[in-house]
């Protein structure tokens, strides 16, 4: 029997290097052979036991790699065709695929629904952060990379620069807005990119971290705050003449920056959250004006499938947007483990850590 190197969940704070057999696949799927994948926030999560997964879970949600095999009822593919496929790859057969939210692809009645459920890498399903990785309804979810684009540069595609436009999408933001983005990490650097191409004529971007905020500025950013120098709510709203924002963007996960978000809002503005939350949200009573001030919190999982993919795709090729500089540092899946203490403590100014097996 074949077999592959994997990063597997064991317990939490404990993701190691194991190895599994390379997967069988069936009529509906594709095999592909990994060459660059990544850590994700959402993987740290899961590495300290905040978001609960299976132990002996192969985990990572964000592929880039080459079909090795394809499944006999997949068609308009051939092997060596060089591919992503989103983190979300859903069915598009669910009820709640055909109700337009594919990332919420529950299952069915019989068995229940189960949210976030078109997340199946590294999820509900063995991932990416392998040598190999079965794609599940594969004609459904691979996109054909454009020639000329590296890996580094579309590595982003499947979930970062998803998530992070989604944010922008579900923010309504329209010509001519302002907008704020809380926390500048790369999902965050992402909703940046996305508020300046859906028209925002003011983006404030907050943070932190100067060479985050610097990174950001190269993302469409035109005013970059450092909360430890300024107190960001009271400066975006000394920039709106007290008017507050159309649209904050969420995107950390903490209590603070969702407040913040919420205390920025002009009367009917959106808050687009697209933090990943390990504990309860308490929500302010005056920022939230008793619950009368038409606000509208909203909440988005990275959409997926190969029409998403190929749209994302096709901005990285127009070069509108440039993620290459996300990705700072690259390990081979050998050193995996130590790829994850750089990530998980943030050190030596990582944002996206490229995985070569």
């Amino acid at each position: 029997m074949a077999m592959m190197k994997t990063a597997v969940f064991v317990e939490p704070g404990r993701i190691e290097l194991q190895d599994k057999p390379i997967p069988e696949i069936g009529p509906d799927d594709a095999l592909l052979r990994i060459t660059t994948t990544t850590i994700c926030g959402t993987d740290v999560h899961i590495l300290k036991g905040e978001y609960p997964v299976a132990p002996g879970l192969t985990i990572g949600h964000e592929p880039v790699g080459i079909i090795e095999k394809l499944g006999s009822n997949v068609r308009g593919y051939q092997e060596g065709q060089r591919v992503i496929a989103g983190a979300i790859c859903p069915s598009f057969t669910s009820y709640a695929c055909q109700d337009g939210l594919a990332s919420q692809d529950g299952g069915c009645s019989c068995h229940g629904y189960k949210p976030m459920g078109g997340w199946r890498f590294g999820n509900s399903i063995d991932g990416t952060q392998a040598e190999y990785v079965l794609v599940p309804d594969a004609q459904a979810n691979l996109a054909p990379v454009p020639d000329g684009l590296t890996d580094e540069q579309v590595l982003m595609c499947p979930d970062i620069m998803s998530t992070g436009f989604a944010g922008a999408e579900a923010a309504n933001i329209k010509i001519g807005d302002i907008v704020v983005i809380f926390a500048q990490g790369p999902i965050g650097l992402c909703a940046t990119a996305g508020a300046r191409l859906r028209g925002a004529s003011t983006i404030i971007a907050v943070d932190g971290v100067d060479a985050r905020l610097d990174i950001a500025r190269q993302m469409g950013a035109d005013v970059t705050l450092n909360f430890r120098n300024v107190d960001a709510v009271e400066e975006v709203l000394r920039l709106t003449g007290g008017r507050g924002v159309d649209a904050s963007i969420e995107a950390l996960g903490l209590q603070s920056t969702f407040e913040s978000a919420l205390r920025v809002l002009k009367p009917g503005g959106t808050l687009s959250s697209l933090g990943v939350y390990s504990s309860d949200l308490s929500i302010p009573l005056g920022a939230f004006h008793a619950g009368l001030g038409d606000h509208k919190i909203v909440t988005s999982l990275c959409p997926g499938g190969k029409e998403r993919m190929r749209r994302l795709l096709n901005v990285v090729a127009s070069g509108r947007v440039d993620l290459g500089p996300l990705v700072t540092h690259q390990y081979a899946l050998d050193d995996i483990v130590d790829a994850y203490e750089l990530f998980a403590n943030q050190r030596d100014g990582v944002l996206k850590v490229a995985i070569k097996p």
